[in-house]
């Protein structure tokens, strides 16, 4: 399934993409980091200090659970990847 880019207006100004295609990019790119260094969603949850049920939300798209930029922030750090990564397209 592709991402469909949605435009949104504010103040005459178009903005190509909206929240819910950034969490998506996070989602996907979150649970291909988590799985290229062989980490359950329990040990990055406790490596994180959040709950496994919370990450488990936050990659799967129909939980419709968003995640701050604080609790990406830990993630990343448990991780030892740079913040940005999780915007990469």
């Amino acid at each position: 399934m592709g991402i469909i880019y949605k435009k949104t207006y504010i103040r005459d100004r178009v903005f190509v993409h909206d929240d819910e295609y950034y969490y998506n990019l996070i989602r996907k790119n979150l649970k291909k980091f988590r799985k290229e260094k062989n980490l359950t969603q329990q040990n990055l949850a406790d490596m994180a200090d959040i709950s496994r049920e919370y990450l488990c939300d936050i990659e799967n798209e129909s939980r419709g659970k968003h995640v701050t930029i604080a609790i990406l922030g830990r993630i990343a750090d448990a991780m030892e990847i740079d913040i940005k990564k999780f915007f990469n397209k």
